[in-house]
């Protein structure tokens, strides 16, 4: 049981990994990647599809609207991870929970991302029960969606 969990966590490791591959040189942040850093998370946690969002200041519920669900391929290992057209949950500050829309292909199957906790330096990402820590600064830029024409920078 201990190798298919390090290998789901491994995957997370690709799959926030996302600021390594293709960032746009100009990108066009959304009111939405500035909430998370409002949050004290980085804006590489969304990609830059972003065509708005709402968020309930009293509870925390959010929904992230993209302009299309979304692909993207990992490097090294060419994990496939998704995000969904509409992406929700909750956003305190350093917390995501009960995230929903994002997906990470490993061991054959798709993995939700259920909740992301800013910790110190790290983020600690959750799929189901288990948890993995990675270095915050991995996500410190968004990434383009594949298949899709670059956005101007106009």
């Amino acid at each position: 049981m201990a190798i298919p969990q390090s290998l789901i966590l491994l995957a997370l490791l690709l799959f926030f990994t996302l600021s390594t591959a293709n960032p746009n040189p100009n990108p066009k942040l959304s009111s939405a990647h500035e909430e998370l850093q409002h949050k004290g998370f980085p804006i590489g946690l969304l990609p830059l599809n972003v065509l708005g969002y709402t968020l309930n200041r009293t509870s925390g519920a959010f929904a992230v609207n993209l302009d299309g669900s979304c692909k993207l391929t990992l490097p090294p290992d060419n994990y496939l991870a998704t995000y969904s057209e509409r992406v929700t949950g909750k956003l305190v500050e350093g917390k995501i929970a009960e995230l929903d829309g994002i997906r990470v292909r490993a061991l054959f199957q798709w993995w939700s991302i259920t909740g992301i906790r800013s910790s110190g330096d790290n983020l600690v990402f959750e799929v189901g029960v288990l948890s993995a820590k990675y270095p915050a600064r991995n996500f410190n830029e968004s990434q383009e969606c594949e298949n899709r024409p670059r956005r101007s920078s106009s």
